[in-house]
């Protein structure tokens, strides 16, 4: 039920569409932004891939809450993409709630940070700090350091990446070859290898190895083993 009290400045929200894989605590997000905010329409998605076909068939919500581990996703390309694919403030909700995953994620394009499991306050202020166009993050988080320049690097060349880029770059990854990858994407293998050239070109490498190392560098994998 939405809050009849809510600050005038969320007014700025009337709609919103939550990204996240577990129904429970989906449907709790839905609950809690129609409990702080005006909002009328909550969409869901349940997956990266549901999200972006949403957002290319329907009109687009003014807040995006995202779950960082969906499971078409393995990193901040996911992030990437939809950023991408919309202009609207997109809210990270994570369990993972480390301090270079925090830097990671606002640089890959999140406009505010809130771990999951924080009381309804935290993400009151998170939407009120998004709707006057200020980043949020939780108490007491570092800003990026100087030890976290490989992966704000590995970010920005990420982000130069087009939508299709960075799903060839994702197959790339799973170790599938040109002709695979035309296959899965139902597309002339010399399209791939053109949008492979181009990757390489963006990401300033010369082959895909060093093109999977830059990958790597912004996968969570690497985070919660550089923060363990």
């Amino acid at each position: 039920m939405p809050n009849d009290v809510a600050s005038p400045v969320l007014k700025r929200f009337s709609n919103a569409l939550v990204v996240d894989d577990h129904p429970l605590f989906c449907d709790a997000l839905v609950m809690t932004l129609q409990a702080i905010a005006p909002i009328t329409d909550v969409a869901t998605a349940p997956c990266l891939t549901d999200a972006l076909a949403r957002l290319e068939n329907a009109p687009h919500p003014d807040l995006v809450v995202l779950d960082l581990n969906l499971p078409d996703v393995d990193g901040f390309d996911g992030l990437l993409r939809l950023r991408k694919a919309t202009n609207a403030k997109v809210l990270v909700v994570s369990s993972m709630a480390d301090t270079r995953i925090i830097n990671a994620a606002l640089n890959a394009g999140a406009a505010g940070f809130v771990p999951k499991h924080s009381q309804r306050d935290m993400f009151r202020r998170a939407l009120q700090a998004l709707a006057e166009d200020r980043n949020f993050v939780p108490e007491g988080h570092m800003p990026t350091c100087d030890e976290d320049n490989a992966t704000k690097d590995a970010v920005a060349r990420l982000a130069s990446l087009t939508t299709q880029q960075a799903r060839i770059l994702d197959l790339i990854c799973e170790g599938k070859l040109n002709k695979q990858i035309a296959f899965e994407l139902s597309i002339a293998e010399t399209t791939v290898k053109a949008h492979v050239t181009a990757i390489m070109r963006k990401l300033g490498v010369h082959s895909r190895t060093q093109a999977v190392l830059i990958a790597k560098e912004a996968s969570f994998e690497e985070h919660l083993r550089s923060s363990g």
